[in-house]
């Protein structure tokens, strides 16, 4: 006796996902479905002994879930279901929802819609749904030859997922010979193209062939329909109480498929049932060397679980997406997106074919028969014990920021990744978190909630803390009149601040230079390193005073040598006033001339005579270094006697 089971049997990435979200939903809420949630009522019908309802009408119920069947349903019943405040769980399969997204998208933009299948499918009616139940439906080529044209129109078509792909083409063929030039999308699930494929192949080459799956199962009709047109004696099942066993023989070649539909269970238990009934011929047969029915369901089923850590081989790494040989019927995949919370971790950087590595099972079937894994669900299992211990103990954790997001960033600590909200991210408002990406940085963990797998981590507080240790080591070292270095971190109309090394000092405007300034920014910028003297302490208040002019001695305090009376030097005109011109000897040492000191004749405006940023020679007349004051006299120094009636306008006696 010969088996051969069909790879793909049993339930698809679609199915298995609507009923993961149920059980999932189990326990919650009252939970219902709306319409079957597949077509098996085996699994229906255990759904309801756990308490999930299935209902036809949102107004049969006032509260609770609703989860969406897998063959998805129209626009309309989403819009009655958020207006009665239900929640949702959209247990509607990827690959019918990316057929509403496209009959919702042609319609809106003037479309006609057309839709080969099974008008009164489930999946069809949904579809409909996303085009205000406005398609032309077909499922035969009679049906197709109905269809009328409209002029100028534009159509687009969309096929049920399970429809059988030479119909298809056929029907697609009989439209276009109507004259239309139709947008045509071939909805047609990958995986149903897959099972009716072997099928196919299968069905050819057996005595007898077994479909299992509900009857009402449209994608078990098809594989039936398939398997009939090659194997007369194909029989269709929905669980073992259906199977006639006396109908085989201990030298058939037989062949199995089951629907999208069909629990594995119900395929273990028909194989099951066969081994044990023909138990005699099983044992004939592996003496000479055939595969027992128990034999056969261990090497195509597939044993893993959601949930399973296990370890694979790594056996190719293309596009960074990693191939894993796990030891089973399929190779397992992990997905960039899977391989690491960093998200600027490579595969190809971390690892080569023949590597070891652990891996989680996330779905045994990914839709395209693969097993699809996630490496950074270990990364995470295990860095969670150390953030929970962190938290615990309250001790601060390192992490790499890998992305700036709405509201703060995400900082990844052994694989977990962790929110730090803007607010938590420094003790100082930052403009562009985009200068913490990529780099290392160390925080607290301030909120843990491991049921939501919730983690907000803060270096707020810990930045605090450090800087006033700083402050306090700073403070220690500091005193008045001492000379001390550092960078200068912000400068304002008033002043500029200095970074010590962990507090910042103010240097006033007053305290920049000898001279006059008008502006800070004038002699500094940040970033410039500099030397500074430290004029008052205010431990209690945290304020540093510094002086960046006391750093070279008080130019006044020599100029009575530099500049004697009587003495002709030079000097730049800088400053114009109504009474005279100020000229610089040199930097913080200013000298007047006044109005009647600029030239010989009448002057009524210093600025006829004189221009800033003008060098002239002038003659000393008066030094006054208590006061910071020097008279000087441009005229004088060009050899001009002043007339003696002339008396200066302030100084004349009054009438």
């Amino acid at each position: 006796m010969e088996i051969i089971l069909a790879k793909s049997a049993g339930f698809c990435f679609g199915v298995n996902r609507a009923i993961e979200a149920v059980n999932d939903a189990i326990g919650t809420d009252d939970i219902y479905t709306y319409g079957p949630i597949i077509h098996n009522k085996t699994v229906t019908e255990s759904l309801e002994k756990r308490g999930v309802k299935c209902i036809e009408n949102i107004d049969d119920i006032k509260r609770g879930t609703i989860v969406l069947r897998s063959h998805g349903v129209g626009k309309d019943i989403y819009s009655e279901i958020e207006k009665k405040g239900l929640k949702i769980i959209d247990g509607t399969c990827p690959f019918v929802k990316k057929i509403h997204d496209i009959v919702n998208e042609k319609y809106n933009k003037g479309y006609k819609i057309i839709i080969i299948g099974d008008k009164s499918h489930p999946e069809v009616m949904g579809i409909n749904g996303w085009c205000q139940n406005s398609a032309f439906i077909a499922k035969t080529v009679e049906e197709a030859e109905k269809f009328e044209t409209e002029k100028d129109a534009k159509y687009c078509i969309v096929v049920q997922t399970t429809f059988r792909k030479s119909l298809f083409d056929e029907i697609v063929d009989t439209l276009k010979n109507k004259g239309i030039e139709p947008e045509i999308y071939n909805t047609i699930c990958s995986a149903t193209s897959t099972r009716q494929k072997e099928a196919v192949e299968i069905s050819s080459i057996v005595d007898k062939m077994i479909v299992i799956g509900d009857k009402k199962s449209s994608n078990t009709q098809k594989l039936y329909e398939i398997c009939r047109k090659n194997c007369k004696n194909t029989i269709n099942i929905e669980t073992i109480s259906d199977l006639m066993l006396n109908i085989f023989d201990k030298n058939d070649k037989i062949g199995i498929t089951a629907g999208a539909s069909t629990p594995p269970a119900i395929i273990k238990e028909v194989i099951g049932t066969m081994s044990e009934a023909l138990n005699d011929a099983v044992k004939n047969s592996n003496e000479d060397g055939e595969l027992s029915f128990q034999q056969l369901l261990d090497e195509h089923l597939v044993t893993l679980h959601t949930g399973d850590i296990v370890t694979g081989t790594v056996i190719q790494i293309s596009n960074e997406e990693v191939s894993v040989n796990l030891g089973y019927k399929s190779d397992g995949i992990i997905t960039r997106n899977e391989y690491s919370s960093d998200v600027n971790a490579l595969p190809s950087k971390e690892l080569k074919v023949g590597d070891k590595i652990e891996v989680f099972v996330v779905r045994v079937n990914d839709g395209d028969g693969n097993v699809l894994l996630s490496r950074k669900r270990i990364e995470s299992m295990k860095g969670f014990d150390d953030i929970q211990k962190a938290y615990d103990e309250k001790t601060p954790v390192e992490g790499k920021v890998t992305e700036v997001v709405k509201g703060g960033i995400i900082a990844v600590v052994n694989g977990v990744r962790v929110f730090i909200p803007s607010s938590q991210v420094s003790n100082r408002f930052v403009d562009d978190l985009n200068v913490f990406k990529g780099q290392t940085i160390t925080f607290n963990i301030i909120e843990l909630d491991k049921s939501k797998r919730r983690i907000i981590g803060g270096r707020k507080a810990l930045i605090e803390k450090e800087a006033q240790a700083k402050k306090e080591a700073v403070f220690a070292t500091l005193e008045v009149g001492k000379k001390v270095k550092g960078t200068v971190s912000r400068i304002t109309d008033f002043g500029a601040f200095v970074n010590l090394g962990g507090i910042d000092g103010l240097i006033h405007i007053s305290e920049m230079s000898w001279g006059r300034i008008t502006n800070p920014r004038e002699i500094l910028k940040e970033g410039d390193e500099v030397e500074v003297v430290v004029l008052d302490i205010n431990e209690e208040k945290g304020k540093i005073s510094l002086s960046l002019k006391n750093v070279t001695p008080n130019p006044w305090l020599s100029a009575a040598e530099k500049y004697p009376v009587g003495s002709i030097v030079e000097g730049k005109v800088v400053r114009m006033v109504p009474f005279g011109a100020f000229v610089e000897l040199e930097p913080g040492v200013d000298g007047l001339v006044h109005i009647s000191q600029i030239a010989n004749k009448h002057v009524v405006k210093p600025e006829d005579e004189l221009k800033i940023g003008e060098v002239i020679k002038v003659k000393v007349l008066e030094v006054n270094t208590e006061a910071k004051k020097i008279s000087l006299s441009k005229k004088e120094a060009d050899g001009v006697e002043a007339p003696a009636e002339e008396t200066p306008a302030e100084e004349a006696p009054a009438e």
